[in-house]
C-alpha cells in the first residue's frame, strides 16, 4: 500500500510538471524547434530553467533560461510576418521560476505581487527585473522580436524579461533590426514556416551590481522547408558593443559557438536543415 502511494505521489508531481510554464524538459513545447529537435546540451548552463512561454494559457514560445547569469541562454519560435504596430506594455516576469505553483502565465512584478505574498526580494533572486535596467545604459534586448509575429498576443508574450539581454542599444536598434527586420523577410520568402532560434554567449560584466549579465555576443538561426520542398537555413552573430551583424552559413554559426562557449559541440537544428 505503501509502495502504490508513493508511485501515486510521483505520477501526481509529473503531471504537475508537465503542466506548468517552468517544465523538466521542452517536451512540453517541441512544436517550436524543426522537426521537434532541440538543441544539444552544450548550450545547457549549469543552473538552466526550461520556460514554455505561456501568457492566458496559451504557449507562445520557448526560452532555455541561466538562472545563475538572469538572462536566457536562446528563445525557439515561429517566424511570422509582421502586422500592426509594437505593443506598449510593462514587461512581464516569470512567476513559476519563484515558485512551481505560482500561476505558469507570465505576469507584472506589480500583478504577481498583488496575487501571492512573494516580495520584490524574492522576485529579484530568481530572475531580472525592469529596475535592473533603469539608468544602466543598455537595451532591454528581445531575443524573440515582437516585430516577428503576426498578431498582437504573440508580440505581447515576447514582454517578457526571460525574453531579454542587456543589449548595446545602437546595435539593437540598428544593425540588428535591420536583420531582424529586412534579412529575415529577405530570406523567408519562400517560407511557408520559418523556425527560429535566438540567442546571447553570456560575457564577463553584468549590470545592476553584478545581477544581470551582459552578453558578448548575440547570434541567430533559422531553418525552414520552402515552397520548392527543399530546406534551407542560415545563421547571424553580432558582437554586443559594435553596431555590425554578419550573417553566415549555418555551420559556420555553429562552428563559431561551438568555439565561444567552448563546452562542446554546438548543432542548433535538426540534421536536415543544411550546414553549408
Amino acid at each position: 500500500m505503501m509502495l502504490w502511494l508513493l508511485l501515486l505521489q510521483v505520477w501526481a508531481s509529473c503531471l504537475w510538471l508537465g503542466q506548468g510554464e517552468v517544465v523538466p524538459s521542452f517536451a512540453s513545447c517541441p512544436q517550436f524547434f524543426y522537426q521537434n529537435i532541440i538543441p544539444d546540451n552544450a548550450l545547457t548552463p549549469l543552473n538552466p530553467a526550461w520556460i514554455c512561454q505561456t501568457l492566458s494559457n496559451q504557449q507562445f514560445f520557448a526560452t532555455l533560461y541561466n538562472k545563475d547569469k538572469r538572462i536566457p541562454v536562446y528563445s525557439a519560435y515561429i517566424y511570422k510576418r509582421e502586422t500592426g504596430e509594437r505593443p506598449s506594455l510593462q514587461w512581464m516576469v516569470e512567476p513559476q521560476l519563484i515558485h512551481s505553483n505560482f500561476s505558469k502565465n507570465m505576469q507584472t512584478v506589480a500583478t504577481l505581487r498583488n496575487i501571492t505574498d512573494v516580495t520584490e526580494e524574492e522576485i529579484m533572486a530568481s530572475e531580472a527585473v525592469n529596475e535592473d535596467y533603469e539608468g544602466s545604459g543598455w537595451d532591454r534586448g528581445h531575443l524573440n522580436p515582437s516585430g516577428q509575429h503576426n498578431s498582437l498576443i504573440n508580440r505581447n508574450a515576447t514582454f517578457t524579461l526571460t525574453n531579454a539581454v542587456p543589449m548595446y542599444p545602437t546595435l539593437n536598434r540598428g544593425q540588428w533590426k535591420i536583420y531582424e527586420q529586412q534579412t529575415m523577410r529577405s530570406k523567408t520568402e519562400n517560407c511557408p514556416t520559418t523556425y527560429v532560434i535566438v540567442g546571447a554567449v553570456p560575457g564577463n560584466s553584468s549590470i545592476n551590481k553584478d545581477r544581470v549579465n551582459i552578453p558578448n555576443y548575440v547570434w541567430a538561426g533559422a531553418c525552414c522547408k520552402t515552397t520548392n520542398n527543399t530546406v534551407i537555413a542560415w545563421g547571424a552573430i553580432a558582437r554586443n558593443n559594435e553596431n555590425t551583424v554578419q550573417v553566415l552559413k549555418l555551420g559556420e554559426l555553429e562552428r563559431n559557438l561551438t568555439r565561444l562557449y567552448n563546452s562542446g559541440a554546438v548543432s542548433l537544428f535538426h540534421v536536415d536543415c543544411p550546414r553549408t
